[in-house]
């Protein structure tokens, strides 16, 4: 790796290799720095693989914006990559008439978002069409969808790749110092290099990246808190063929149905706020989940749930918080002309990810 380097992304999960693909395609020549040793492995491989629709997001924010933008992009890109991917469509249920008003509202704030065909289902075509589901009403997206995650990540290397850039594993930024003429950077082996645009992709360590940069104003780093979610494969072939949502809860989604492009199915993730990552899946959780999913699917069998992966959140709000939207810190906000810093990217961010490297790449357009 030359010590003068052009553009650097800290981090070869979604995001981070959203980012890089975009700014190579803009003419920059692109190294992206690894920790780890593999591409994708973080964040980005454990979560629900889904293609949201954008129901959820306040509007006007950047998670509603993005996620929408995002879900379009990343349509045309897996058609045209190769990528495996199903637009099966969503049903988030009411289980009772104490949610319908909830249901109401999820209704307006999506199609506040430009959600399209968004249809609203009420009880006689609940029975007919979500056959043992506890329901007395749905909404239906029939944009939402699932995407084979690995093979994505996979697609935008090759992008990557084609473009000049590179991917470089096993390369930790320990420390980083704002000059001139951008940033000077420290490897964790000792390997010094500078760069005249930086982009802290880091994920759930991008705080800690953000604090090891001398030269940032005060303010620029985040608190954040993790939030663990663990899933639970269903043994067996899925027996339903779309995704299947209850409300949300406070801090997710809720416990809910997804799928995988090989016919299995999940249940998760389920919200634990915790001090630090942790990946090992508890086999104890699952009567708890047994009960979330027998709310609306009560002939659910616990004895087909098994442990699956565990998946780990970065949020900028805590557990008693409102929802805090996406931070895409660009040199408006912060001062430092080539800095692009990403915090808080959760859920859609996997949605989100080609919007966000093109927002990440207009970011630095000028420098």
């Amino acid at each position: 790796m030359s010590a003068a380097l052009d553009t650097v992304v800290v981090g070869a999960g979604v995001v981070g290799l959203a980012c890089a693909a975009a700014l190579a395609r803009a003419g920059r020549e692109v190294v992206v720095l690894e920790s780890g040793e593999r591409a994708g492995e973080g964040t980005t491989s454990r979560n629900s693989g889904v293609i949201h629709a954008g129901l959820y997001y306040a509007p006007g924010s950047l998670k509603a914006e993005l996620c929408v933008r995002g879900r379009h992009l990343l349509y045309e890109y897996a058609a045209a990559h190769g990528v495996p991917h199903r637009r099966c469509g969503k049903y988030v249920v009411a289980v009772d008439d104490d949610e319908l008003p909830a249901l109401e509202a999820l209704h307006r704030n999506a199609s506040a978002n430009g959600v399209e065909g968004l249809e609203r289902i009420d009880a006689p075509l609940v029975a007919q069409r979500l056959a043992g589901v506890r329901a007395t009403a749905a909404l239906y997206s029939p944009v939402s969808g699932i995407i084979d995650v690995p093979s994505l990540v996979t697609a935008l290397i090759a992008e990557l790749e084609r473009h000049d850039g590179q991917l470089v594993k096993r390369a930790e930024v320990v420390r980083a110092r704002v000059t001139g003429d951008g940033l000077a950077l420290e490897l964790g082996d000792g390997t010094h290099a500078r760069c005249r645009r930086f982009v802290n992709a880091a994920g759930l360590t991008a705080h800690r990246l953000a604090a090891a940069i001398e030269g940032l104003p005060n303010g620029a780093v985040p608190v954040v808190r993790y939030a663990r979610g663990q899933y639970f494969e269903y043994r067996g072939q899925a027996p339903w063929p779309w995704l299947l949502y209850p409300l949300p809860q406070p801090g997710g989604l809720g416990t809910h149905l997804t799928l995988d492009l090989a016919g299995g199915a999940r249940f998760g993730p389920d919200v634990q706020w915790c001090d630090a990552p942790d990946y090992r899946p508890d086999p104890a959780r699952r009567d708890a989940f047994a009960r979330e999913i027998a709310r609306y699917l009560p002939d659910i069998d616990p004895a087909r749930l098994v442990p699956g992966y565990v998946g780990v959140r970065p949020k900028l709000h805590g557990p008693d918080e409102a929802a805090a939207d996406f931070r895409i810190d660009g040199p408006e906000r912060h001062g430092v002309a080539g800095l692009v810093q990403l915090f808080g990217i959760e859920s859609p961010g996997l949605t989100a990810a080609l919007a966000i490297g093109e927002r990440v790449s207009a970011c630095l357009a000028d420098r």
